[in-house]
């Protein structure tokens, strides 16, 4: 009863507030600021200079004074990781740019890279008021967060996050990407001596390989780890848990619990006819080969095929990235063939937008069924087959239907296949007793990442099989929690 009254209480407070604001109406007519940007045709000359530039200090504090500083907060309903997004905006509002970037840090482990790659017409910004209510834009919650991430590196003023007195315990994580980043920042706030181990030879996991600098430059991600370091979080490249050395192992040197985030590294194929052919790779490849191993680059010893006549398979973020990325390496045609209509495309808007305007040609509502090779055995064509929409699928987007007897060829010299990736099984295979599904995916406890083995968490890709960055986090300050309740019962309580 009492909740009930608490619930109106804050309702009548809520209208009240709304009310007041409503009656002010220069803030709610203010338009929503426009991200400046790289002109296209600029853009698709550099694989390495990001497209949005930024907002200015005057616009970011216009945008901020747009937020109704609403009493019941619907828009963090939406974030993953909890940020405080009518906090971190008004202080935004009052000039007070520093502490907005305290405010972010306080549950986000990577608010530059947040700001610049999740999904917030999804997420946060559809929650915003404006939206809900007013069928207005949203408040530009991912510019604004990536403002004063930005302003805070750019001044100088970097800020570490309080972090508490060492309480004797360690603990692991595998790979580096951003379920185990936000890991390892939760965890090192609490006390523990936290080392992130990597395969790879450099950090950052999907946001240094799988994401390319045009969208997310590798500085970014970068000044992202120092602060984690500044925190006292330990790196290690190069290391193969499981191989390189066993859990077992590790356990004999003092690690107490560990996490698993060791994504989603293996590609899907289609597996129709010609698809073995020169010239047909996988997304994770390619872009791995540009992004991480500098392809793009003449000199550099891993280089990667390119394509005058390029296609790409698939409709998400990923087949976005890569099809970008063939203008950028010089293709005259680069082909988006997508199964579903546009409207149905996973992508954020935002992607599909710059893909269009540099010049991506969206072949939709149709699926390659074969491939033709050249007599040198490299690819020359692919055979389309026409699809139709039918009713929903169980994602809820209306399922394709094939037009049999339709289909037609197409020239290419490069195909990138972007329809999915598969969990990482080393870590799996490794673990005798850890319970998987079907897919390949560890099974966990939703509520704290815990696995079947009790000093073994997970989250990210090799949880959920593919997923946003900041999902991937949510998963890891939730394992962070768990584990944290987990050892302070075994070894903390006195």
């Amino acid at each position: 009863m009492n909740e009930q009254l608490d619930n109106t209480g804050r309702n009548q407070a809520w209208r009240v507030a709304l009310r007041t604001r409503l009656k002010n109406r220069e803030r709610v007519d203010i338009a929503r600021v426009r991200m400046p940007q790289l002109p296209p045709h600029e853009r698709v000359c550099y694989q390495n200079r990001e497209v949005n530039l930024g907002l200015d200090t005057d616009s970011a504090r216009r945008e901020a004074s747009r937020c109704m500083d609403c009493i019941e907060p619907t828009c963090m309903a939406g974030c993953p990781v909890n940020i405080q997004i009518p906090l971190f905006i008004k202080q935004i509002d009052n000039g007070d740019f520093l502490a907005a970037a305290q405010t972010l840090k306080q549950t986000s482990a990577l608010p530059a890279v947040c700001g610049r790659v999740c999904p917030q017409e999804k997420q946060c910004e559809a929650g915003c008021f404006y939206t809900l209510k007013l069928k207005k834009e949203p408040v530009a919650i991912g510019y604004l967060e990536q403002f004063a991430a930005d302003w805070e590196r750019n001044a100088g003023k970097t800020s570490i996050p309080q972090v508490a007195a060492p309480n004797g315990l360690k603990v692991a994580a595998t790979g580096s990407g951003p379920a185990s980043l936000a890991f390892a920042g939760d965890m090192a706030k609490l006390g523990y001596e936290v080392t992130v181990f990597e395969a790879l030879h450099e950090f950052g996991g999907v946001l240094k390989y799988g994401i390319p600098e045009f969208r997310l430059p590798n500085s970014i991600v970068d000044a992202e780890l120092d602060n984690l370091r500044q925190m006292g979080v330990r790196f290690e490249k190069n290391f193969i848990v499981g191989k390189l050395m066993s859990f077992e192992a590790l356990k004999e040197e003092g690690y107490s619990a560990f996490f698993v985030g060791s994504g989603a590294g293996l590609p899907r194929f289609m597996n129709i006819s010609g698809e073995s052919a020169n010239g047909i790779l996988s997304s994770n490849e390619y872009l791995t080969r540009v992004n991480l191993m500098h392809a793009d680059n003449a000199g550099y010893d891993t280089p990667v095929l390119r394509g005058k006549r390029v296609a790409v398979i698939g409709g998400g973020n990923t087949a976005m990235d890569s099809v970008r990325t063939a203008l950028r390496l010089g293709a005259d045609k680069a082909m988006l063939v997508y199964r579903r209509s546009r409207e149905e495309m996973p992508a954020r808007i935002e992607e599909v937008l710059h893909a269009e305007e540099e010049g991506v040609e969206f072949m939709l509502l149709v699926t390659p069924v074969a491939y033709l090779s050249d007599a040198d055995g490299r690819v020359c064509a692919m055979r389309l087959r026409p699809m139709e929409l039918g009713a929903p699928d169980a994602s809820g987007r209306r399922k394709p239907v094939e037009k049999v007897g339709a289909d037609f060829d197409v020239p290419v010299d490069l195909v990138i296949v972007a329809v999915g990736v598969s969990p990482n099984p080393l870590i799996p295979a490794a673990l005798s007793g850890l319970k998987t599904t079907a897919l390949g995916t560890i099974e966990v406890n939703p509520d704290t990442m815990q696995s079947s083995i009790p000093e073994i968490f997970a989250g990210g890709d090799i949880v959920r099989g593919g997923a946003t960055v900041i999902l991937a986090m949510g998963d890891g300050r939730r394992a962070a929690a768990g584990m944290h309740k987990f050892l302070s019962e075994k070894y903390l309580t006195t």
